[in-house]
C-alpha cells in the first residue's frame, strides 16, 4: 500500500483528492487547521486515514508535523499540497494580502522544500501542488493571490529542474485549476466552474501518471494560451 499525504483535506479539493485516494488503495495522512472535519473524514474510512491538525502558516512546526505524520503511516511516496488561500482585495488590505503570503509563499515553501528534501534522501517520490490559472498574469482584484501562485509555479520549475539534475526519480507536478465548485469559488456568473469531484478525479489521473504540468479541466489549457498571448498594453485595461 502506498503512502500519501495531503496537506489541506478539511475541505474541497483536497477532502475529494484524500477520499479518491484511499479508494485507490493508499494509506492517507491527512492535514489542515480544522480538526472537527479531518475527523469526520477519518471516521468514513478509518483504516485508510491518519489525522495531523496543523497550521502551514507556522513554519517552524510544518517539518515536525510532517516528518511525525510520514512516521505514522510508515513511509511516503506522495505528498499533494492543496492548502492555499486567496481573497478579492480590491481595498489592499494588507492584512488580507500578508494572510494570503503566509500560507501561499512561506507555508507552501515549507512543505515543498521539506517534501523535496525528504524524497532526495529516499532517493525517489513525488510532490504534487494545486496551483492556478491565475499565476499566468496578474490581477487587479486579488493581487497577492495571483502573485503568489505565480511564485508556486516558479518554484515547482525549480524543483523540477533540480530533480532532473540530481538524475533521481523524483516527480514534480504543477496542478493548475481554473474556476472549481468550491468554498474559494466566491465570484458570481463564473463559466466552466468544474464539480469537485470531476477536478479531483482529473487530478488523481495527472498525478497517476506523473504529468508535469496540468490544467483542470482541460479546457482551462485555452484561456492559459489567451492569456499569455494578451499583450500587457490591453491586459491593464481589462
Amino acid at each position: 500500500m502506498k503512502k500519501v499525504i495531503v496537506v489541506g483535506a478539511t475541505t474541497g479539493i483536497g477532502k475529494q483528492l484524500a477520499i479518491i485516494l484511499a479508494e485507490n488503495n493508499y494509506k492517507v495522512g491527512i492535514t489542515g487547521r480544522r480538526d472537527q472535519l479531518l475527523l469526520n473524514l477519518q471516521a468514513s474510512n478509518p483504516d485508510n486515514f491518519i489525522v495531523s491538525c496543523f497550521d502551514v502558516s507556522n513554519i517552524e512546526d510544518v517539518p515536525r508535523h510532517l516528518q511525525r505524520l510520514t512516521d505514522e503511516l510508515g513511509g511516503l511516496d506522495l505528498l499533494v499540497l492543496s492548502s492555499g488561500t486567496g481573497k478579492n482585495n480590491p481595498a489592499l488590505d494588507t492584512d488580507i494580502e500578508q494572510q494570503t503570503n503566509a500560507v501561499n509563499v512561506a507555508g507552501f515553501t515549507a512543505v515543498a522544500n521539506w517534501s523535496f528534501n525528504y524524497f532526495q534522501q529516499q532517493g525517489y517520490g513525488h510532490f504534487a501542488c494545486i496551483t492556478s490559472v491565475a499565476a499566468i498574469r496578474g490581477s487587479r482584484f486579488a493581487p497577492a493571490y495571483n502573485a503568489s501562485k505565480a511564485y508556486q509555479v516558479n518554484y515547482l520549475e525549480g524543483l523540477r529542474q533540480k530533480a532532473t539534475k540530481l538524475k533521481m526519480p523524483i516527480y514534480i507536478t504543477d496542478i493548475r485549476p481554473g474556476f472549481v465548485g468550491t468554498a474559494m469559488a466566491q465570484a458570481e456568473n463564473m463559466f466552466w466552474v468544474a464539480p469537485v469531484e470531476k477536478a479531483a478525479e482529473q487530478i488523481f489521473k495527472a498525478i497517476k501518471n506523473k504529468r508535469d504540468v496540468v490544467y483542470i479541466t482541460k479546457r482551462w489549457r485555452i484561456i492559459a494560451f489567451i492569456l499569455r498571448l494578451l499583450p500587457g498594453f490591453w491586459y491593464k485595461r481589462m
